[in-house]
């Protein structure tokens, strides 16, 4: 079985971490990674009573390491105060590198895994002392930077040190595991390839759409600061990535006729509902990878399984 100094950094078995969805209710498929031998992650985008049933109902579905993910979009400190309570594995975290928030985690005994965007935010990841350093290139849907993976894997290696480096972003099977660990990375976190698994707690048509994607109709929001809930600490910046949808069409090409008082509600009220995919169903170029929908943990097998037989030339 493929293995790499980040699974004994996190107690896993296999190089791979499943990433967050936001508001999406994901315990069922961070339990399936978990069960794979890899890192499950949950989001923290709802209310706090039902943050704790995730929680709890994720234990009794496993024993292994998982993460609870926040990010800057905004910051709930009631969410992370009862995120150190419980006392997950990791806390995962991206859209700026909070050394506060990363002390915090690791008085409780946490692991700290920081998401990074460039060179700059994983230097700052050092100095903080996470634990982790996830690099998210461009390519990955939902909130990211610029810098394509290909680019930023070798750059956060080289400031990481002994810190073990994840990649992420256009990595929807086993070569892109493969050549994330050529790059010098330790692992991979797969979201986009996960939305299309059986057990994501998301829309049928969501997950048809992004089979049927080739990666292009996969497009940063420009004009996300006029519908999505605002950055909580200055200095935050985060452009999110999902196909397109004739709202999204209509907000990047004529911004003005989309009025953020009544769009951002409404834009929260169907995610709550589970109708976000009409508007925007964050999404990764690595759309243009997948082809089914398929249950989680053949999807983590597959991905170590190919990485392995390309690593040892058994795979052109």
């Amino acid at each position: 079985m493929l293995r790499t100094p980040l699974c004994e950094t996190l107690g896993i078995d296999v190089p791979v971490i499943g990433a967050p969805f936001g508001p999406f209710e994901e315990v069922e498929v961070a339990a399936a990674v978990c069960r794979a031998g890899g890192l499950g992650s949950v989001g923290t985008g709802g209310p706090l009573p039902a943050l704790r049933e995730q929680w709890t109902r994720l234990r009794q579905l496993t024993d292994r390491p998982f993460a609870v993910n926040h990010t800057m979009r905004p910051f709930n400190e009631e969410a992370f105060q009862a995120t150190i309570e419980e006392r997950p594995a990791a806390i995962s975290f991206h859209m700026s590198v909070p050394a506060d928030l990363v002390a915090r985690a690791h008085e409780a005994g946490i692991l700290w895994v920081q998401q990074v965007q460039d060179v700059r935010e994983a230097e700052q990841a050092v100095r903080a002392e996470a634990d982790v350093i996830v690099a998210q290139g461009g390519e990955a849907g939902g909130h990211g930077g610029e810098v394509s993976t290909m680019v930023l894997v070798p750059q956060v290696v080289d400031v990481a040190g002994g810190v073990p480096v994840v990649a992420a972003g256009g990595i929807a099977d086993g070569r892109g595991l493969a050549a994330a660990l050529a790059l010098g990375a330790q692992g991979v976190a797969l979201g986009t390839r996960l939305l299309a698994s059986a057990e994501m707690n998301i829309s049928e048509e969501w997950k048809q759409r992004i089979v049927a994607s080739d990666g292009r109709d996969a497009v940063k929001v420009t004009q996300h600061d006029r519908v999505l809930p605002p950055f909580s600490r200055p200095g935050c910046h985060s452009v999110p990535r999902s196909l397109r949808t004739p709202f999204l069409d209509e907000l990047e090409e004529h911004p003005e006729r989309v009025d953020p008082a009544l769009a951002g509600p409404q834009l929260m009220q169907a995610a709550r509902e589970g109708r976000i995919h009409a508007y925007l169903p964050m999404a990764g170029q690595s759309a243009g990878l997948i082809r089914d929908v398929r249950p989680t943990a053949e999807i983590v097998r597959d991905v170590v399984d190919t990485a392995e037989r390309i690593l040892h030339g058994e795979v052109a």
